[in-house]
């Protein structure tokens, strides 16, 4: 059996106390607010993912 991935606060956050957490597999990254996680999160392939980080540096 597989364990599922571990939500954990996203290290772009920094100290804030408004961040993101964030679940990583191969296959894809879910993102969550910490402040509303009853919303649900979005879903991004893993590709797009790393892309869209390395805009923001």
């Amino acid at each position: 059996m597989k364990s599922s991935p571990e939500w954990h606060k996203s290290s772009y956050s920094g100290a804030s106390a408004n961040c993101v957490e964030i679940r990583e597999s191969s296959e894809h990254i879910d993102v969550r607010d910490t402040r509303n996680r009853e919303a649900g999160y979005l879903t991004f392939p893993s590709s797009e993912w790393v892309a869209a980080l390395a805009t923001e540096k």
